[in-house]
């Protein structure tokens, strides 16, 4: 009975220490990168919104976005994620709906213009 115990403590250390590796690696990435110095904040808000909440992005946003890059895109979302204040939101819920806003404005910033 006390290996289940030391096993489920083992688990809880090795699962809290991931959460905190992955925090500390998005923090890291952000603060490298200046993710948040790279849109401004009307473009933060549209894009939250659209991905957290439901809403529509801009054209104008949507070039923000992806000269934020995916890279930022995607470590900020995973550290807004690991705010309690949206545990009870689904991850996965949210990574397809940032993917998607990701790959809808790459679409859109990338596709020729009508009057071209």
């Amino acid at each position: 009975m006390a290996s289940l115990n030391v096993y489920s403590v083992l688990v809880v250390l090795f699962l809290t220490c991931g959460a905190v590796m992955a925090t500390k690696q998005n923090d890291q990435i952000i603060k490298e990168n200046n993710c948040e110095t790279k849109m401004g904040l009307p473009c933060v808000l549209e894009a939250f919104t659209n991905i957290f909440k439901t809403g529509s992005i801009s054209n104008k946003c949507c070039g923000e976005l992806v000269v934020l890059g995916k890279f930022c895109h995607s470590a900020l979302v995973k550290r807004t994620l690991e705010n309690r204040l949206f545990k009870d939101i689904s991850p996965v819920t949210i990574i397809a709906k940032s993917t998607q806003t990701w790959n809808n404005c790459l679409a859109l910033i990338d596709s020729p213009s009508p009057s071209a």
